[in-house]
């Protein structure tokens, strides 16, 4: 990677990090709905996290700078009406008399979770076409960071929750509201 577009290892960490953090949350959440601690759960986690964080800046590097505006003017809104949505019924759960969370590690409970979270990711990876960062660096290790946030963020969760029940849930889903009006709110104010 040469010039001055380029961006260095540590860079390229420090983006992870912010990209996992929408990840993290989730996943504390994920924790929060769980009675007792489950490992296969936490790698779950991991994996769904981390595998799309990793792809989403992949389609986007192919995808290329020409849809970049395409993209950056409805991504903010999806992301934000699923966080809003699966928050919301979590607090609808929490407040109701079935207290049961969505604790289910499915297919359709984690993908719809992991597009969420990585739908900014998509335009991190047009971004980095656009820098001309090498795309396989860069993916795996935001792929890796955002699976080891996620596998503890569900650990996390669930020591918090098993003792905070109730308030635990009501937590997660005011988490989720709030990440969903913060991706909102940067995108259309900042």
């Amino acid at each position: 990677m040469r010039g001055c577009l380029c961006m260095a290892i540590w860079e390229i960490f420090i983006l992870a990090v912010g990209l996992s953090m929408d990840a993290f949350a989730v996943s504390i959440c994920k924790g929060l709905s769980i009675k007792r601690m489950n490992w296969k759960g936490a790698l779950l986690c991991g994996l769904w996290f981390g595998g799309f964080q990793a792809l989403m800046p992949t389609i986007g590097y192919f995808v290329g700078a020409r849809c970049y505006a395409y993209i950056e003017r409805f991504d903010h809104w999806i992301a934000f009406g699923l966080l809003v949505l699966i928050g919301a019924n979590m607090l609808r759960e929490a407040f109701g008399e079935n207290e049961e969370v969505d604790a289910s590690f499915g297919v359709k409970s984690m993908a719809v979770l992991a597009v969420a979270t990585s739908i900014d990711a998509l335009a991190v990876g047009i971004t980095l076409a656009c820098l001309q960062v090498s795309i396989l660096t860069a993916a795996v290790l935001i792929g890796v960071t955002t699976f080891a946030f996620s596998f503890a963020g569900d650990k996390i969760g669930n020591l918090f929750g098993a003792r905070f029940r109730k308030k635990a849930v009501i937590a997660g889903g005011v988490i989720l509201i709030a990440i969903g009006l913060k991706i909102l709110i940067e995108h259309l104010f900042f």
